[in-house]
């Protein structure tokens, strides 16, 4: 069978020789990183209201990448990963919220197949036949293993779901789960508009490439999930995760109102710490002199009411 390989925008390829890998193995043999901050957890979570809600939009914060949203009166999970390890990391913080404290989930979307994105043993705790949104090339795998109701989208393009319309994007990256499928599905970022609520981008992970401006330009978005995790060593990981600089400017290019970080509290897959991360992106916008209010900085777990 004839595969189709997915590219980025403007064919930036990101998928970097055995040999870069090798490199960043040893230079990192030889850091020590002081993973001693753990992302706190809120102190109120809010599971009775999240599981009568269905008119006001909401977000929560579970972990990584994973967000409960409520929109338009629907529940909706961003790449759900319960993953206690992944690969030889096992998880610095615990999720925000446990499976069984969900409210009943409408739909899960996915941003591409990575392992702490699609995480198949999540996704057959959360139920098989949950409508699951999929970038391009990814389906019919989903359909072998079980789960009967997956669409797929390519870039810009929508599916609906009652009144809200959920956007299929670009994202600088790259997939594989094997060693011989590199590129055989897409990626993306997902734009959830809300007829009766805001819009919401969640970017998935990304380098910072000019498909954020073009997002903007197609949207008026409201929130901003930024990826801000797995960057250094800036040399290997440049092209496909975005700074806390680059998603500061990520932010801008794409005319949002609110930004709020993630993929930087669960799995150390990059060089840099959770703390790190934090601190380069708090004086990343004091030094662009941002509205504080505009910087969003959920705890694990933590429900905000959002606003439009």
């Amino acid at each position: 069978m004839a595969h189709h390989h997915y590219r980025n925008l403007d064919d930036v390829n990101v998928v970097l020789p055995p040999s870069a890998v090798l490199r960043w193995q040893k230079e990192r043999f030889g850091k020590k990183r002081d993973h001693s901050y753990i992302m706190p957890q809120a102190t109120e979570k809010e599971h009775e209201f999240l599981a009568a809600n269905r008119a006001e939009p909401t977000l929560t914060w579970v972990g990584h990448t994973t967000f409960l949203l409520q929109l338009d009166g629907f529940n909706l999970l961003t790449d759900p990963v319960w993953a206690g390890r992944m690969g030889f990391h096992r998880r610095l913080a615990q999720p925000g919220l446990a499976l069984e404290d969900l409210p009943p989930i409408d739909a899960i979307l996915i941003s591409h197949n990575h392992y702490d994105h699609l995480h198949l043993d999540t996704l057959r705790r959360l139920g098989r036949g949950i409508p699951i949104f999929v970038p391009a090339g990814l389906a019919a795998w989903l359909r072998a293993k079980g789960f009967s109701c997956v669409q797929e989208l390519s870039w810009w393009e929508t599916a609906v779901l009652g009144k809200l319309h959920l956007h299929f994007v670009p994202a600088q990256h790259w997939s594989r789960r094997l060693l011989w499928d590199t590129n055989h599905s897409h990626w993306g970022g997902w734009v959830l508009q809300s007829a009766a609520g805001p819009t919401v981008y969640y970017a998935g992970d990304s380098g910072y490439f000019r498909g954020f401006a073009e997002v903007g330009r197609r949207f008026s978005i409201d929130y901003f999930l930024a990826p801000t995790g797995a960057y250094e060593p800036s040399w290997f990981m440049q092209t496909q995760h975005a700074s806390p600089e680059q998603a500061v400017q990520a932010y801008l290019d794409c005319g949002a109102r609110f930004f709020l970080p993630m993929h930087h509290d669960a799995f150390p897959l990059g060089d840099e710490t959770t703390l790190e991360t934090l601190d380069r992106l708090k004086a990343a916008w004091q030094q662009r002199s941002l509205p504080p209010d505009a910087l969003k900085l959920p705890l694990l777990g933590e429900t905000l009411r959002l606003t439009w």
